[in-house]
């Protein structure tokens, strides 16, 4: 992590077929982790999300509503932009690739450098198109004939599209990823994407027949019978989004002269990041992401949450009932870096109670409370030695450990480090047993108050320390922790910070 190098950093867009569900806020809440978490350490950040809406599943849904496709379309984009205020999301920019202006001069800007560098051609192609993926499969990609995000079978297409030339650069794709030019994180993905560019990779279609797509999506450059396919149009939405194709100073900032260009996807779009779009790149002759972070599904009983399953978890709800903090902390804390994790609300709600209410909350209220009552609210000024050594030394360690677990796109790590203090400081308090060393103190023992001052200045000094680290983490809870704490000599009177959450009655 360099201290003053740009830090950029990116969502994948999704469809706007339906509404949000809980995976979606997963990598919302993932990247603005990292976002904040960079903006607290002193570094420039610029944070962009977005919607798809140039699918043609976007176009399917809408026909099956019975709904004009941009009414349809504006409707749940507006869904997705409105997660920002109950999630507490931090993001610069929002972009929408059907309503954007800067976006489709950017899309037909990179068209024009691929083409000039011979890397398209025109053909006839028959294939099995999964239009939940939006991409052509072989058969031999296809387990039981299904498509193995979807589990239904391809529909069979027969037509003549444009094709870019991704064979050109397997070479030069696998020194990138192999050298950790770009790094893909968790290696188990990276490891996947070598094994799918190690077995050789095909030219793609780039292009659909504008009739398939009723007209909607982006023309393509020069021949207006096909619209640019939705996954080219989706990634550059990366550049589009700072200017790329138009005189804004945005793209040079932020993609040229960023120290980092930080995607956030989840696994099922791996290839589309880490080699259709560093194709892509390459072939234009502009600079490349340095990391592609990936996490892994949210299910419930074990099925990938999704509309079509009848699944999905709306996040808004579940903020409405059980508070920002909880949905971010359980999120953060439980979700697994490499393995689908079951969602139940259960779950949420012991995490909460047990690590916010009953860890943290706890360790900032005794904390209060004791130097409200034995010095008045006043912090003591006193040596870390001793005893409360451990926990000082736990402090002065905490920001490296988060540094290095988000760098790995680690949240659990990262809230283990945050943990290990908390655990620490409730420790103390059992051990030292402030109580007695106050009876003792009053009984004229010169130590005991030595010690008793050592101690609420070392549990004052840990909560601030806290409450700082965790403002990537919980935001709006953080908040509530600094205002009790304050910065100065003294300590603000004890307010729960964190409730205790009731389990869902059953039904």
């Amino acid at each position: 992590m360099t201290a003053d190098g740009r830090f950029y950093i990116t969502t994948a867009i999704p469809y706007v077929n339906a509404a949000p569900h809980l995976g979606h806020a997963l990598e919302l809440v993932q990247a603005d982790v990292l976002a904040r978490h960079r903006r607290l350490r002193g570094q420039p950040v610029r944070f962009l999300t977005g919607t798809d809406d140039n699918a043609l599943k976007n176009v399917a849904a809408a026909r099956a509503a019975g709904v004009d496709v941009r009414t349809f379309v504006d409707d749940n984009a507006a869904r997705f932009a409105a997660l920002r205020d109950p999630l507490s999301l931090s993001f610069d920019d929002f972009i929408r690739t059907s309503a954007d202006p800067r976006h489709p001069v950017g899309v037909a800007r990179l068209w024009r450098e691929c083409a000039a560098t011979g890397d398209f051609y025109r053909r006839r192609y028959e294939g099995l198109y999964c239009a939940g993926c939006e991409q052509f499969y072989p058969e031999a990609e296809l387990p039981d004939g299904l498509c193995p995000e979807h589990r239904v079978a391809p529909e069979p297409v027969a037509e003549e599209n444009w094709f870019f030339r991704l064979s050109r650069y397997t070479d030069r794709l696998l020194d990138i990823l192999e050298t950790g030019q770009v790094r893909v994180e968790p290696a188990v993905r990276r490891n996947e994407v070598l094994a799918f560019v190690r077995a050789g990779l095909a030219d793609f279609s780039v292009s659909r027949p504008a009739a398939r797509a009723s007209g909607w999506g982006i023309p393509v450059p020069g021949d207006p019978g096909q619209v640019v396919y939705v996954w080219w149009d989706a990634l550059t939405n990366y550049v589009t989004a700072l200017g790329y194709g138009t005189d804004e100073p945005g793209y040079e900032r932020w993609w040229v002269g960023s120290a980092e260009r930080v995607h956030v996807i989840g696994k099922g779009i791996v290839r589309f990041h880490a080699v259709y779009w560093l194709a892509l790149l390459l072939s234009a002759g502009l600079p490349l992401p340095t990391a592609v972070f990936v996490h892994d599904y949210l299910t419930v009983d074990r099925v990938k949450l999704a509309k079509s399953a009848g699944n999905a978890v709306d996040p808004t709800g579940l903020v409405d009932r059980y508070g920002v903090d909880a949905v971010r902390w359980w999120l953060l804390r439980d979700v697994a870096r490499v393995g689908d994790t079951d969602f139940t609300v259960e779950r949420l709600v012991h995490r909460a109670n047990g690590d916010l209410a009953n860890g943290l909350g706890n360790l900032v209220n005794r904390t209060l409370t004791l130097v409200h009552k034995y010095r008045d609210g006043q912090v003591p000024q006193a040596l870390h030695a001793g005893e409360v050594a451990r926990l000082a030394d736990a402090c002065a360690a905490l920001a490296g450990r988060v540094d290095r677990a988000l760098d790995d796109f680690d949240f659990r790590a990262a809230t283990d480090a945050l943990w290990s203090v908390v655990d620490e400081g409730n420790r103390l308090v059992e051990a030292a047993r402030p109580w007695e060393l106050a009876r003792a103190e009053r009984a004229r023992d010169g130590s005991a108050a030595e010690r008793l001052d050592a101690v609420l200045a070392s549990l004052v000094g840990a909560c601030r320390v806290l409450a700082v680290e965790l403002q990537p983490f919980l935001p709006t809870g953080a908040q509530r922790l600094r205002d009790q704490l304050l910065a100065g000599a003294r300590v603000g009177r004890p307010q729960p910070a964190f409730p205790r959450l009731e389990q869902p009655r059953e039904e």
